[in-house]
């Protein structure tokens, strides 16, 4: 059998067992993507396995229980019982996979140069039990190349051939946690392959769990089409934000205003200022794109601006608390300083590059006495580049409240009681527009 028969007969062979759901889809990383992709998988009929080097989420899921606060235990446990969804910390058992979903994280360094140490352990594990008849799907976040460049060379350390043993794909995650309206099998699929058949294979693969698939010509287009969005995010985000700095001295309201804008039917799309960027994604994306482009010798001026004026946000919000502290002849050295919310955005328990560990870092350092609340996030968890308080979730209680100097809003959580806060605390400094449907004690609000 020539090779290009060998190809055709490995991608036909691995399309039937896809078609006929018998394929058993395996998925690294089982985080705030990658959990979604196993139920999404499930949902659709087919058998997975799950991988993660966390031991200690692995024994959550066998236990059938969930480490995200709106993804069910009883799902998991159900899925788990009947042996639809394993999970496993054991590497070996890749091999057992027909198709390996990568979703692992991508973080920056601490030069903000792309991290790319997890993608790269994650596929010497796979090359060391790869097999024919498999497809390998990226779907962290990268810069454009990864795939072709970093992944396919160690993967083909195996001795396999690509595109004839085993096939390689990218496929964007676009997870919005949180968000009910758009669960992975709702969210369109961008898919790009290394080769014709690859793309087949993903495409075929994907279109029998989520709503729609998008092929496009490459990996790159693909990996590209990410960073698209998320620095469109970015710089859109970082446009507010400046005009909310702009407009706080001339005395506008940025929030009528946007809300005023966003009444035109066509041509404008409304983002709103907060106190810095949060996420996995809009925080880290635009960087990978510099770099790369600093390799090309290609200048990202507006990329890297957008960058510069959201990361001054916390200081900015700082500087708003003085400021309003200074009102009450308080300095922040000595002031008992409570944040609402630390998960990085409303409604979820996810932590990531959240600006309200900046936020407590920043007034740690002046001197504040620190507490925080989130009915979502119980602890202060640990992060890789600050060194916070160890600090519980504290019950807004009216003592608890009067007894803060400031109460300062991070994120804009539905279950905070904004009446409740205003009444009782003495300052509240809300970076979220948070209170503006609170009617009473308005004197004490000051916006940031």
């Amino acid at each position: 059998m020539d090779i290009s028969a060998k190809s055709v007969s490995t991608a036909r062979s691995l399309k039937q067992a896809i078609q006929n759901k018998t394929a058993r889809i395996g998925v690294v990383g089982l985080g705030y993507v990658g959990l979604p992709l196993i139920r999404a998988f499930n949902e659709a009929g087919f058998a997975t396995i799950g991988f993660d080097v966390d031991q200690k989420k692995i024994d959550m899921l066998r236990a059938g229980e969930s480490y995200i606060g709106h993804f069910s235990s009883a799902w998991i446990a159900a899925r788990v019982e009947s042996g639809e969804f394993r999970p496993t910390a054991n590497m070996d058992e890749l091999a057992e996979a027909d198709a390996i979903l990568i979703c692992v994280p991508t973080p920056l360094s601490d030069s903000r140069d792309p991290d790319l140490k997890y993608v790269e352990a994650t596929a010497r594990s796979i090359a060391k039990t790869l097999r024919p008849e498999q497809l390998i799907v990226l779907e962290s976040t990268t810069y454009p190349g990864t795939t072709r460049d970093i992944l396919a060379p160690i993967l083909e350390q195996s001795g396999l051939k690509l595109g004839e043993d085993f096939f390689l794909a990218y496929s964007p995650e676009r997870e919005d946690p949180g968000n009910p309206d758009f669960s992975a099998d709702r969210i369109p699929k961008v898919v790009g392959g290394m080769d014709p058949a690859s793309l087949e294979l993903a495409e075929a693969l994907y279109s029998q769990a989520v709503v729609k698939t998008v092929p496009v010509s490459n990996c790159e287009i693909a990996e590209a089409c990410k960073i698209l969005e998320n620095t469109y995010r970015s710089v859109n985000i970082a446009l507010v934000n400046e005009l909310k700095v702009l407009f706080d001295r001339l005395n506008i309201d940025v929030w009528e205003v946007i809300d005023a804008a966003k009444t035109k039917p066509f041509g404008f799309q409304a983002f709103y200022p907060g106190p810095g960027l949060g996420g996995h994604c809009i925080p880290i994306d635009p960087f990978y794109l510099s770099w790369v482009a600093r390799k090309h010798g290609q200048p990202t001026r507006f990329i890297e601006l957008a960058g510069e004026i959201n990361t001054a946000m916390p200081n900015y919000v700082v500087q708003r608390v003085a400021l309003a502290l200074n009102d009450a002849e308080k300095p922040i050295k000595g002031s008992k300083i409570c944040i609402l919310g630390v998960a990085y955005k409303k409604d979820v328990d996810d932590p990531r590059e959240s600006p309200s560990f900046e936020l407590l870092e920043l007034l740690g350092k002046r001197g504040a006495v620190l507490s925080y609340s989130d009915p979502h996030v119980p602890t202060l968890p640990p992060t890789r580049r600050r060194q916070l308080l160890h600090l519980k979730s504290e019950e807004l209680t009216p003592e608890f409240l009067v007894s803060q100097d400031c109460v300062l809003i991070a994120t804009n959580h539905t279950a905070f009681d904004y009446e409740h806060i205003v009444r009782h605390a003495k300052i509240v400094v809300d970076t979220r527009n948070a209170t503006a449907q609170v009617t009473a004690n308005r004197e004490k609000i000051y916006k940031a």
